[in-house]
């Protein structure tokens, strides 16, 4: 058991790192109900901050010599990308369900999406601890992965003011050279209690 003098230490210890901490990230509210497939995924996304980003990487077949005949078939053999990432729907408490993303091109991830916009991103509940103690991969921890283009977020517009806003609000310790992005034209895929619910996300 905890002495008077270290309990009063580690309370005052918490009590000076919560204001950090939920300064950068925003406090898990309560889960949306089952049945609210589309206030699930934006919980999701709000909550959350990070998730695994795939992106396609397109490099030359290397058994192509094998049968010249596929050359005019097949010129590009594709590989999948898949990288940890932080991100940021909004400032915490005002989310909008557009993930934004501060890369660098020096990752292949990066450099991958501005030559094909084809990704994937991939949030789980489990990270959070709503999910009790149960397995990750059960059917109630619920799991989202946005399909869509990652695009390359305009310096000069009023989109990359909220992109630097969201993402620096809940990630300060980002601010650097890298390029902002955005995926755009996104279709979710929600699995939550045994149900699978696919459905535009944003334009």
């Amino acid at each position: 058991m905890l002495s008077p003098t270290r309990l009063a230490v580690a309370v005052a210890l918490l009590l000076v790192l919560r204001p950090l901490a939920s300064a950068s990230r925003p406090i898990v509210a309560d889960k949306p109900a089952p049945s609210e497939a589309t206030a699930t995924a934006r919980w999701l996304a709000a909550q959350n901050s990070w998730g695994v980003l795939r992106s396609i990487q397109l490099r030359p077949n290397p058994f192509l010599f094998l049968s010249p005949l596929l050359l005019s078939i097949v010129s590009l053999a594709t590989t999948d990308v898949l990288l940890r990432v932080s991100y940021s729907d909004g400032v915490p408490g005002q989310g909008h369900g557009i993930p934004y993303f501060y890369l660098t091109t020096l990752d292949p991830t990066a450099r991958d999406a501005l030559k094909d916009e084809r990704t994937s991103f991939t949030l789980s509940e489990f990270p959070l601890g709503t999910c009790g103690k149960i397995d990750p991969e059960n059917p109630t921890c619920a799991k989202l992965t946005l399909t869509g283009k990652l695009k390359l977020v305009d310096l000069q517009s009023s989109e990359a003011d909220l992109a630097k806003s969201a993402l620096f609000t809940k990630h300060p310790e980002m601010k650097g050279k890298f390029i902002f992005l955005v995926m755009h034209n996104a279709v979710r895929l929600l699995i939550r209690y045994f149900i699978s619910v696919t459905m535009c996300f944003n334009s």
